[in-house]
């Protein structure tokens, strides 16, 4: 039995009123694992609509002012290499946010999982079994983000200068006149963004485990919202627009890899769920507080845009 919802499977949900929950649970609870139960699972599915109507219903993830303006693509130059610094400091602190969840994991498993993101973010390619463009013989095409894979794992992957997300970054930020020493430094950060890298780093990267695990279920939850899509969208506009040609295999990779995750996200909550004691309250006001970081990252790009078409 796969983790598809079969004939059986369905069948039991239905019979147990369990509509919502993924297959994985399903099936240990068919199957009796220790800690997994019908009751349980009524039970996780009433706090599931709470996270759904109080965490998940947040502005941020609802209604985000500027990826809705930048989606337009009526951008200046300076509104995007403005854009850019700002987030190539988010990119770049968000390697010490991740090294920080690897740390304080609670298990090998957790810790190999959260390695797995920081070796891939840093230039480990993603070696998925299938063929792609590039080769070990071709760098420059293996770290191409174009071809990389964006599914399978750093484990026997390769290591290349060129596939660490921060340079491909660096390509679009090039094409703007932006220098290696114009971004990517605490520095160059504004004060909101470098609040919300300082949430990633006190919540997502938390040495309480239960703390981590709701900022993370919060921000897998924005990345799976669509701002990369907005963000994709506003470029190729302002591109068709101005002629620029700006690069844009940073945004699309991106966007690709979040459409993976959000099915994966939820089978962690859920195991997380069965697997540990949990206060429902206190899991929902650490995703919030995660969640207000990241629109004070959004608000201070929106308050910088406004400023710069000012002047």
């Amino acid at each position: 039995m796969g983790i598809e919802i079969d004939t059986e499977l369905g069948s039991f949900a239905r019979k147990n009123h369990l509509h919502g929950l993924t297959a994985p649970s399903l099936k240990a609870i068919f199957e009796g694992h220790s800690g997994y139960s019908v009751d349980k699972a009524k039970r996780f599915l009433r706090f599931q609509k709470r996270i759904d109507e109080k965490l998940l219903k947040h502005r941020i993830i609802t209604g985000n002012r500027y990826t809705a303006w930048f989606q337009r693509g009526q951008q200046g130059r300076e509104q995007i290499r403005a854009f850019i610094v700002q987030f190539s400091v988010f990119s770049n602190q968000f390697l010490v946010a991740q090294l920080q969840k690897m740390i304080n994991a609670d298990s090998l498993e957790g810790m190999r999982a959260s390695k797995e993101i920081l070796a891939n973010e840093i230039g480990v390619v993603f070696k998925s079994g299938r063929k792609q463009g590039g080769s070990a013989a071709d760098p420059d095409k293996e770290g191409d983000p174009e071809l990389v894979s964006t599914e399978g794992t750093v484990d026997g992957g390769i290591f290349l200068f060129r596939a660490a997300h921060f340079e491909w970054l660096m390509r679009i930020a090039a094409k703007v006149g932006l220098r290696f020493e114009d971004v990517g430094r605490r520095t160059h950060g504004s004060k909101a963004t470098l609040f919300f890298c300082d949430e990633l780093i006190r919540l997502y990267g938390s040495d309480d485990y239960m703390v981590s695990q709701a900022a993370s279920y919060a921000v897998e939850n924005w990345a799976a919202a669509g701002f990369w899509d907005q963000l994709i969208d506003g470029f190729t506009t302002y591109n068709r627009r101005t002629g620029a040609k700006l690069p844009l295999a940073f945004f699309t990779w991106h966007s690709k890899l979040e459409g993976q995750h959000a099915q994966h996200t939820q089978e962690e909550l859920e195991e997380l769920y069965f697997s540990r004691d949990m206060d429902e309250d206190t899991f929902i006001a650490n995703g919030n507080a995660m969640l207000d970081g990241v629109a004070a990252f959004w608000d201070g790009l929106e308050e910088q845009r406004t400023r710069l078409a000012a002047a």
